[in-house]
């Protein structure tokens, strides 16, 4: 766990807020991200040559795509996004999202793992982003060593998963269950420089080290909201202008914190943009990454 001081942390109660892809295709994607994920067009908007839409549950964000004509593919190996993580309140939330996600043939189901604090699935979305499905343990189960939250990658047998948490009433549910975007794990150049951006700068807190060519951290002492990885991406450089990732959202609880946050970029000479209620900034890589406080309308979102 990071020992910085209580000014130089996140508040215990930031979030991440939804994640901005570029996209090449936006009928397939939207389609993609209605059928297998239960996600709802929440708004749309025409900018110049792009169109903006978001899609979530209820009147909570899941994720922004922008359509982006004539961009290259993602290339997976370069900094940008591992996957974005939908979070559900319950295993039954969870499977019938899975068991939506999995009759989808657009995507691809790539693996399913017991994290100790967590369930997760994973897939891959039509356009080579990668999206997590999951859902926590309590709390009072997690379990800490020398500081550090102990995860793992065990295998979960993903029918089994189904055959005890799936209903009918479930599947037909879906759109209506609560959700939200739970974390983000990112392709980084190198670690170090990841970890100086990331919890030195920003302010996140360190949960997990020890895993080969990746870092975990967290604000409020949860298992992770961002994660960090060179297991594709070790040497990258700023990201060239592609398909994927555009921004990543931070939610912190009111005005006091964002302004804690920008008097930190200020110290760390760090270039932002604000507007009273959000700070943009780029992150080494060229990632946007934008804070915002709680209640953020789509009409807001839309003009980031």
């Amino acid at each position: 766990m990071s020992t910085s001081t209580h000014d130089e942390i996140l508040n215990a109660q930031t979030t991440m807020g939804p994640v901005t892809l570029r996209v090449g295709d936006m009928q397939v994607m939207s389609d993609y991200y209605s059928g297998a994920f239960a996600l709802e067009p929440l708004e749309e908007e025409a900018q110049g040559n792009e169109t903006h839409r978001v899609l979530g549950r209820g009147q909570t964000p899941f994720v922004r795509l922008i359509h982006t004509p004539n961009l290259p593919a993602v290339d997976p190996r370069q900094a940008g996004l591992f996957h974005t993580a939908f979070l559900f309140d319950d295993a039954a939330g969870l499977a019938a999202t899975v068991y939506r996600a999995a009759q989808d043939r657009r995507g691809t189901f790539t693996g399913s793992s017991d994290h100790l604090v967590s369930e997760a699935f994973y897939f891959t979305d039509p356009e080579g982003n990668g999206v997590e499905l999951y859902t926590d343990r309590p709390r009072e189960q997690w379990t800490r060593v020398d500081g550090e939250i102990q995860m793992d990658t065990i295998f979960l047998d993903p029918n089994a998963f189904l055959r005890e948490h799936l209903s009918p009433e479930a599947v037909t549910a879906a759109p209506t269950q609560a959700g939200t975007v739970g974390h983000v794990h990112l392709q980084v150049g190198d670690l170090a420089t990841a970890r100086a951006f990331y919890i030195d700068t920003l302010g996140f807190e360190i949960t997990q080290s020890r895993y080969p060519g990746a870092l975990f951290a967290s604000a409020g002492g949860y298992h992770h909201h961002i994660a960090m990885n060179t297991w594709n991406s070790r040497g990258a450089g700023p990201r060239a202008a592609q398909l994927g990732l555009a921004d990543v959202s931070i939610t912190v609880p009111d005005r006091s914190e964002l302004d804690a946050v920008a008097e930190r970029l200020r110290r760390h000479n760090i270039d932002f943009a604000s507007d009273g209620r959000t700070l943009a900034l780029d992150d080494p890589w060229g990632t946007r990454v934008t804070l915002a406080m709680p209640g953020v309308a789509t009409d807001e979102l839309m003009a980031r």
